[in-house]
């Protein structure tokens, strides 16, 4: 049996809006409603199923997102144009810049809940062999 991840329970203050950023700044398709959650799609047969909590805040979580060259641009560029902060590092001690890890470009960015979300052209540690270049 192949084991593939099918979903995942985001936390947020408010699912929906926190869906729909995910949605848009990744290009991805519209959030939609499953039981209380708000669920996006990621082209991979994934979803992030954003569940609203109470807690305050919310446990910050990392998502990563593996992009192509193309769609990196146009994600950085959505950031710019919506005047968000954005570092080339997790811990955010390089603000304003984006990293050039593993021979690609890599960049981080918060939702509106406060989650980490990274969008990169290259896998960490570089593509292993077999796995492709991710550009399609």
């Amino acid at each position: 049996m192949r084991v593939q991840l099918n979903h995942t329970l985001v936390a947020s203050k408010d699912n929906l809006a926190s869906a729909r950023f995910l949605a848009e700044m990744f290009a991805l398709p519209e959030p939609y409603a499953y039981g209380p959650f708000q669920c996006v799609d990621i082209d991979n047969d994934v979803s992030l199923d954003f569940m609203a909590v109470e807690d305050d805040p919310v446990h910050q979580q990392h998502y990563a997102f593996l992009v192509t060259e193309e769609e990196f641009d146009a994600v950085l560029g959505r950031i710019r144009e919506r005047g968000l902060d954005f570092w080339a590092d997790p811990h955010q001690h390089q603000p304003g810049e984006i990293n050039h890890g593993d021979g690609g470009r890599g960049v981080y960015f918060l939702d509106p809940c406060g989650h980490v979300l990274e969008a990169l052209t290259v896998p960490y540690g570089g593509w292993r062999e077999g796995s492709g270049s991710g550009e399609s």
